[in-house]
């Protein structure tokens, strides 16, 4: 059934599946990245985006990371699932811990629909603007670099990136 024009103006944005890269490098500074659009335009995020088709979220989100600050991660766990409706979008962002592939010369630039890109401190977090939650997030992200995937984290099963389940693989 066509919705009027009256129903389409309000009608809630379909949903789209983003995903989030947590990285942190040998001196606990995490990877952030500004928003340079909507929504949360010049807030403080980790990088990512939109998964595109036919990608496993695991290669959305080691792209997105690249594509924002020229680095390149390895995918490990899920940190965290939210869902995010703001400023006429809806997203479903699935938090991924990340790894740097090479510490060597890991200088995030800033590329595509980003501000800036740069390393913080975890100190530093608390004198940014950050997107709703993150915070949060980000220390559950420490908590499972410090403890171990068992501790907390939901784990690529399968190693091929489609299944993410709580524990070891083993």
């Amino acid at each position: 059934m066509a919705l009027s024009d009256n129903q389409a103006q309000y009608a809630p944005p379909e949903p789209k599946i983003g995903v989030g890269g947590i990285v942190f490098n040998q001196r606990q500074q995490v990877l952030m990245i500004k928003r340079n659009q909507a929504p949360a335009l010049g807030l403080w995020s980790i990088p990512g985006g939109k998964q595109e088709a036919g990608e496993s979220l695991a290669e959305a989100c080691k792209r997105e990371v690249a594509e924002e600050t020229g680095l390149d991660i390895e995918v490990k766990h899920i940190v965290a699932v939210v869902e995010r409706r703001q400023e006429g979008f809806h997203y479903v962002i699935v938090d991924f811990w990340a790894v740097l592939l090479s510490e060597a010369g890991a200088v995030p630039i800033a590329r595509g629909d980003v501000a800036d890109a740069r390393w913080l401190g975890l100190d530093e977090l608390a004198d940014v603007p950050l997107v709703d939650g993150l915070l949060a997030i980000i220390q559950r992200a420490i908590c499972l670099r410090v403890q171990g995937p068992c501790a907390l984290g939901l784990q690529d099963y399968s190693g091929d990136g489609t299944d993410y389940i709580l524990g070891n693989s083993d």
